[in-house]
């Protein structure tokens, strides 16, 4: 007899974290699991592995997702006692995570009706345990349905439900298996999924305690977050080097670091500046000759970064990329490492003057004082895309931009407002003033630049943390709190990211 080959009887079974291109598997796998419930969409599991990719679980078969789980973390005390699915979840986008919380909730488990009885659930629920060991959390909580109590609601109370379950006088296919996997009822909470028909709407609040749990003196309840920034309203004149504009960029860097600053700001197309010594008076020409300073530019900001300790928005520049010209701002970290936002709408005067070319991707940017993004000017004035930035997770939104007029600036202005106001974000927005007589389309500009904050107790009384005076040439330095806007967009006056109705509109971005 030949030796067998025992890989012909191997079945491959894999407990990892969601990967995109899982998400077709998902969408199949909850049609199955709850053909009769809302399902999720690309959107919600796109934010699952921006937010907390960790806490995304799958079980692969020879190939197949046959089963999944979504989970956040949350400081669990922070929320009411008789929430709901989308209190827990912020509607399923979980961008409520919280990476210094101290419960992991799970939000859905799922397994493939053609594989019960192979312990996959189980694996789902082991795999959220060691997560939570790892992070050392206290406890895993769950919103757990229960699917057979249309079958006894017209003879038995929620509660006594429950206890007819926990006694093991009934079975039921979620319960059961919970209380099978160590997790103790809390509470039952009423209209907790309100497409669950088979639980009547009610859910049973459930807990696993960690017993590896350590309490650690360093994390404690965080009562601030301050940002400090300072946004520099760029004076345009004439100089006669790079190195002149160098040493006036190297000044309010300086002036951010003295100031103890995280982000120093600079406006849109700061840069132009240096076309007052370019030997080129035709635009489209002289915008060329300009990004052939685009290796110096980078270089500066990128040393004057990591020198003074600032995370620097460096205003934006134009580059030529591929024989075409792009309006891009650059984020230099204070570590050294850079990314780049390209402006997505250009303005009918770009075309016309400069034949600039629109980007086409929204950066959401992790930074050392948490997520942002960058609208150049003219984006601002598109709500979606702040709409986009905040549902993955942005603080606050950097505008860089030059107006030659009023009414330019204005429009700058009021929307940046009203996208603090709409998205429960801060907005800074940071101009040129000045003159540049000798260069074509940049000859006057007009700005007052500031940081805004949504309306509420909480924040600055007419909702601006600072501002300038118009067209003169100074900074403005403030501090924004992210724990503030933590807290007010979970209980403040108003909440518009929680109040959207999901049901009746929503933001699709084609981007990924």
């Amino acid at each position: 007899m030949s030796e067998i080959d025992l890989s012909s009887f191997e079945k491959k079974i894999i407990v990892r974290n969601l990967k995109p291109q899982d998400f077709e598997q998902i969408f199949a796998l909850q049609k199955q699991c709850f053909p009769n419930m809302e399902p999720w969409k690309k959107e919600h599991l796109n934010s699952h592995l921006e937010i907390f990719p960790e806490g995304q679980f799958c079980v692969e078969y020879d190939g197949k997702i046959i089963g999944s789980c979504s989970s956040l973390v949350i400081n669990f005390d922070e929320y009411d006692d008789q929430h709901t699915w989308d209190d827990i979840t912020d509607e399923g986008y979980i961008t409520n995570h919280n990476p210094e919380g101290y419960n992991l909730y799970g939000i859905e488990v799922m397994v493939d009706p053609a594989f019960q009885g192979m312990k996959i659930g189980k694996r789902l629920y082991e795999a959220r345990k060691d997560l939570s060991r790892r992070m050392n959390l206290k406890s895993i909580i769950i919103g757990g349905r229960i699917p057979n109590y249309h079958n006894y609601q017209n003879e038995l109370t929620p509660r006594e439900y429950v206890e007819e379950v926990t006694n093991k006088n009934i079975f039921d296919p979620v319960l059961t298996f919970q209380i099978m996997n160590g997790f103790t009822v809390m509470r039952i909470n009423p209209k907790y999924l309100p497409d669950d028909k088979a639980s009547v709407q009610y859910a049973t609040l459930m807990e696993w305690n960690n017993i590896d749990y350590l309490p650690q003196t360093k994390r404690h309840f965080k009562t601030a977050f301050p940002v400090r920034i300072t946004v520099i309203q760029y004076m345009m004149k004439r100089i006669e080097s790079f190195d002149e504009f160098a040493k006036q960029v190297e000044y309010y860097v300086d002036v951010a670091y003295d100031f103890g600053s995280d982000f120093a700001v600079f406006p849109e197309i700061f840069t132009t500046q240096l076309m007052s010594f370019i030997d080129e008076k035709v635009p489209s020409k002289s915008i060329r000759k300009l990004s052939e300073f685009t290796e110096d530019y980078i270089a500066l900001f990128t040393d004057l970064a990591v020198k003074y300790n600032v995370n620097i928005v460096g205003g934006s520049h134009f580059v030529e990329e591929n024989d075409h010209i792009y309006n891009i701002a650059y984020l230099f970290r204070r570590d050294g490492t850079i990314d780049k936002q390209y402006k997505i709408h250009v303005t009918p005067n770009e075309r016309k003057w400069w034949g600039i070319q629109p980007g086409d991707h929204v950066g959401i940017f992790d930074t050392d004082c948490g997520k942002i993004a960058i609208q150049i000017c003219y984006d601002i004035q598109f709500p979606e895309l702040t709409r986009y930035a905040v549902d993955q997770g942005a603080n606050i939104i950097f505008v860089p931009f030059c107006t030659d007029d009023r009414q330019g600036y204005l429009r700058v202005r009021y929307c940046a407002q009203a996208r603090a106001v709409e998205n429960q974000v801060y907005t800074v927005i940071a101009g040129t003033v000045g003159n540049l007589t000798q260069v074509e389309n940049m000859d006057i500009q007009y700005a007052q630049s500031g940081i805004f904050t949504p309306s509420d107790f909480e924040f600055a009384r007419d909702g601006i943390v600072g501002e300038c005076h118009p067209n003169i040439e100074t900074v403005v330095v403030g501090d924004v709190d992210l724990e503030i806007l933590r807290r007010q967009r979970k209980s403040g006056t108003v909440r518009q990211l929680r109040d959207r109705r999901h049901d009746l509109f929503e933001i699709k971005y084609r981007g990924h």
